[in-house]
């Protein structure tokens, strides 16, 4: 059995505790939150697990195996430090840390103790997600060319960190886990429309290798709620929205023909080439409900059972982090390129 301790009681912290104890194998045996309120519904809703107000005291149980960390991300390093150092494996909420030199030193310190870190990506559990995933490796949609997210709503504002930081990590993590490439170069911009000068917009543009490209569009300034990707391939279009029921993912048969021969005339004759467009079928692939989470906390006590190491490892974690980074300082200095090595 292994023993789960838990970090932060707040927004997320309950469905962390809630799927770990659902979890087969797993048991959750602590919750520690700063806020008294917060601990009084862990304690109504765990009777059985102790609650302590400081974190520390958790972090050194012997009788814990699993620190979940579910808390902002300011403070994620200096607790997942803690928690490694004392022999602990780590399941922390994205983003992973606050800075590429924290997830480098913390991916550092638990290789060398031999210890598992998980970052909760939690859409790559989802079964659209895997569904695409499926798509892509098969070579359904061919060579991609785009991959472009709009993740948008009216809140929820947080206090530390700008609306980068909180929605697109998500689309980050996916696009990450999707299409398995390291960028090249990002340039972002955004606005802060309120005094504490934390962006609420932003629009971000990712370059990768081959002349694929992704942009992102983060709001929390919308007066409606949308969750759409649109994936561009050779062979095929995609589009997955979400918020519906059904349907999710749309697998359009439409495309350029041409771009190939394009790309090897001289620039003489590809000025006469005519491009044609093909408009076929759509079709909607089956998509397994399931809840994201549980299948993320089932997983995770799988790798630490058998020694495996988690595709949304702190290798993942980081490389999310690098481009969140990369697209702070984009943001700074206007919306200037930032090269990424």
């Amino acid at each position: 059995m292994i023993n789960v301790g838990i970090v932060g009681f707040g927004y997320w912290g309950p469905n962390v505790a809630r799927n770990f104890s659902s979890t087969p194998g797993a048991r959750v045996v602590a919750i520690s939150d700063a806020d008294e309120k917060s601990l009084q519904r862990a304690a109504a809703s765990y009777p059985g697990v102790r609650t302590e107000r400081e974190c520390d005291r958790l972090l050194g149980a012997k009788d814990i195996d699993v620190v979940a960390i579910v808390t902002p991300v300011s403070s994620h390093f200096e607790i997942a430090r803690k928690a490694l150092a004392n022999g602990k494996h780590i399941f922390i909420e994205k983003p992973f840390t606050a800075s590429v030199a924290e997830a480098e030193k913390l991916i550092e310190l638990a290789e060398r103790k031999n210890l598992k870190i998980m970052v909760d990506h939690t859409f790559l559990f989802t079964g659209a997600v895997k569904k695409i995933k499926e798509l892509i490796d098969d070579g359904i949609l061919g060579d991609l060319y785009y991959f472009d997210s709009i993740r948008v709503n009216l809140g929820l504002f947080q206090k530390d960190v700008n609306v980068v930081w909180d929605l697109a990590p998500h689309d980050l993590s996916i696009m990450d886990h999707l299409l398995r490439m390291d960028p090249v170069a990002v340039t972002a911009t955004g606005i802060a429309h309120f005094r504490n000068e934390l962006e609420d917009v932003a629009y971000i543009t990712i370059y990768f290798p081959g002349n694929v490209i992704a942009h992102l569009n983060v709001n929390w300034l919308s007066p409606v709620k949308i969750r759409t990707t649109l994936i561009g391939g050779q062979k095929k279009m995609l589009v997955w929205n979400d918020l519906v029921s059904d349907e999710k993912i749309r697998v359009y048969d439409k495309g350029v023909d041409g771009l190939d021969s394009l790309n090897m005339e001289s620039k003489e004759k590809a000025y006469g080439l005519r491009l044609s467009y093909r408009s076929g079928d759509m079709w909607a692939p089956r998509v397994t409900q399931v809840e994201a989470l549980q299948g993320e906390t089932s997983y995770f006590i799988d790798c630490i059972n058998n020694n495996v190491t988690p595709k949304n490892d702190g290798h993942a974690g980081l490389r999310v982090v690098r481009i969140l980074e990369a697209i702070k300082k984009s943001l700074a200095g206007g919306g200037v390129l930032v090269r990424l090595n």
